[in-house]
């Protein structure tokens, strides 16, 4: 894959799905401890996939909300390198993630119109990265992984943030490489939209989006 663009796969639940990511070329690898998505993977399932990642592929755990005692949990429980949280967190309750555990912190802002992107200066100041998603619809029991993108025109020519981010938000191997045009995003992020049903990963599609990415 090309150096400039990385891809994260997230929500993944079985072990011929993180291969296929990683021999894909996939830069990060997500798993998903929020209860209520179809990606969810228990604290034990997290630790035997994640004993297939090889070293030089970020393992990520997405969070949403999560208090002390649940990131507790998993960051005991599962060898992590970084932590996503996907929730309402504040900019100091992301300051303490990473003060508490000592890992990079990748904050998802949800963006919808002009005015969402304000957020992406605030924390920008605290994270270390920022996963920019499509707001979730009114009354969704999920903050993301909903299939849906946001107007990526809204992002074109914003290439001057201090925080390295990652572009979410509805994408799929037809539609990624026209997002990185538009955005101009080095890093692209993707769970439905590379699925054969909601939480089941496709190989076919992994690899075809990384092979669009590039």
């Amino acid at each position: 894959m090309s150096a400039e663009i990385s891809v994260k796969i997230c929500g993944l639940t079985a072990p011929e799905h993180v291969r296929a990511a990683v021999e894909a070329g996939a830069r990060y690898i997500g798993f998903n401890f929020f209860p209520k998505s179809p990606r969810y993977a228990p604290i034990a399932q997290a630790a035997a996939l994640a004993s297939d990642v090889p070293v030089g592929v970020a393992k990520v755990a997405l969070a949403v909300n999560f208090t002390d005692a649940q990131l507790d949990e998993i960051v005991a429980g599962v060898p992590l390198d970084m932590l996503q949280l996907h929730g309402a967190e504040s900019p100091e309750r992301v300051a303490e993630v990473k003060s508490r555990y000592g890992l990079p912190v990748i904050k998802a802002i949800g963006v919808a119109e002009a005015e969402d992107l304000a957020a992406i200066d605030l924390y920008s100041a605290v994270a270390d990265q920022l996963l920019v998603d499509a707001k979730p619809p009114k009354n969704s029991e999920l903050p993301g992984g909903n299939g849906l993108p946001f107007d990526w025109r809204l992002l074109a020519g914003r290439k001057y943030w201090r925080t390295p981010w990652m572009l979410s938000g509805g994408l799929n191997p037809d539609n990624v490489a026209e997002a990185i045009r538009m955005t101009g995003a080095r890093q692209v992020d993707v769970a439905s939209g590379v699925e054969s049903a909601p939480g089941v990963k496709d190989p076919c599609l992994i690899r075809s989006f990384i092979e669009a990415a590039r």
